[in-house]
């Protein structure tokens, strides 16, 4: 029996109904951890990447309430020095975005008592909630991103370390990677993170549905808190058309073209798509040689299962046949390890970019750790070589100190390609 048909069946209520899955979330352990340093803990991130889910199940036995009930708002809004004696900590509020003056009474609370783990906070609307946050709570909040579930969750994987290209990652992961299967990798990239997903077996026609209300919902409610948008099939348009670019070089005239609209609208509506944590733009690496790189950013859809919704892939099959196979995968892989350092509460800002010079040799990615270049390539082959390294050779002649670095791919096994650089599965990412 598989361990997803145990757990359903353990889940079964006395109605014979099956009740939703809980699948673990590594960013536990950093909750966890913040909770200790800090009176409050704020988990942001986008609509439906499980954050109530993750504070319900991590935190067990504390109140709960939720600001998107207008009653409960209210009360927040009309009785605010009141609020908290109603809802004693510790205490878990959702959708703190929609009343953000109570944060001024978490920090009174927090001074007077100096508890810890007192407040856990959920908000979508990352930016607007992080301006109140720091002007409020300064030094009293620890700050988490979640993203929608990991490959290693899906798999439930024990290890959940930051991924590095090196020796170490690769020795840490081995042991608890699940086994490569290529079909079951490509259902995943086609299916994507959100865990409704995961946690209720969507077939294809209710992932479909799923996605069309997300649009829906999304449009409705964070986008109109966030931008000013009259012509929302128009901002549809331009949602899809971001999800058929991913994995490339971000052109706002492109985009502008494709969506019917001028260039800086095109602009203040990608910085809402980068607030709500839909798309994620990487920034080119930037050297003291800089004549000789880009300055142009590159754009990824976050979730591989809505880029392949608005881009028509209704199957793994279409997916792999398609012209945007290798630009999903690398959004994909992308995604995967920008979730391993966030779970492990950890900022990727300033760490990760790209390389591109002016003769058009390009890495991937390029990951910081004290002040050495760690350079992967994304590939979606299962036969990786020299020549798709050649760029590394380009990075190493710049100012900075080059590490371990690899091929992210579909190979089945780690392989070295040269003493330093190797062919990593993407199943031990």
């Amino acid at each position: 029996m598989q361990v997803f048909e145990y757990f359903a069946i353990l889940l079964q209520n006395t109605h014979g109904e099956v009740l939703r899955m809980y699948i673990r979330r590594h960013m536990e352990g950093a909750l966890r951890k913040r909770a200790d340093m800090y009176s409050a803990v704020i988990v942001t991130g986008p609509r439906q990447a499980g954050k109530t889910t993750l504070l319900k199940e991590a935190v067990k036995g504390v109140n709960y309430i939720t600001l998107d009930n207008h009653t409960v708002r209210l009360a927040a809004r009309e009785t605010p020095s009141l609020f908290f004696k109603q809802y004693e900590p510790p205490v878990i509020v959702d959708e703190i975005q929609y009343e953000p003056q109570i944060l001024h009474n978490v920090k009174l609370i927090a001074d007077e008592t100096k508890k810890k783990g007192q407040f856990y906070l959920t908000g979508s609307q990352a930016f607007h909630l992080m301006k109140n946050v720091t002007e409020s709570l300064a030094g009293r909040v620890g700050v988490l991103e979640l993203m929608g579930l990991s490959y290693r969750e899906i798999k439930e994987t024990k290890y959940e370390g930051q991924f590095y290209p090196t020796a170490e990652h690769l020795d840490a992961v081995r042991s608890s990677a699940p086994k490569f299967d290529y079909h079951e990798t490509a259902a995943i990239i086609q299916k994507g993170c959100f865990p409704a997903i995961y946690e209720n077996d969507y077939d294809q026609e209710t992932r479909e549905d799923f996605f069309n209300d997300y649009i829906g919902t999304y449009i409705e409610r964070d986008v109109s808190a966030l931008s000013q948008v009259a012509d929302k099939p128009a901002f549809v348009k331009f949602i899809t058309a971001a999800a058929a670019l991913t994995g490339q070089q971000l052109n706002l005239t492109t985009l502008a073209q494709m969506t019917g609209k001028e260039v800086n609208t095109v602009k203040r509506w990608l910085s809402v798509l980068e607030i709500s944590g839909l798309v994620y733009i990487l920034e080119p690496y930037y050297d003291n040689m800089a004549k000789r790189l880009t300055k142009t950013p590159k754009l990824y859809f976050l979730d591989t299962g809505l880029a392949c919704f608005l881009c028509g892939w209704n199957s793994p099959e279409q997916l792999v046949k398609g012209a945007m196979s290798g630009h999903m995968f690398e959004t994909f892989v992308i995604s995967e390890i920008l979730k391993s350092h966030k779970n492990a509460g950890k900022s990727v800002r300033m760490k990760f970019s790209y390389f591109r010079d002016w003769e058009g040799k390009e890495i991937d990615l390029i990951i910081e750790r004290d002040g050495i270049l760690h350079p992967i390539e994304i590939k979606m082959t299962g036969d990786p070589g020299k020549r798709d390294i050649a760029a590394f050779y380009s990075l190493e002649k710049l100012t900075r100190p080059v590490g371990e670095g690899g091929i992210i791919c579909m190979c089945d096994t780690p392989l070295y390609i040269t003493e330093k650089y190797r062919a990593i599965p993407v199943n031990m990412i």
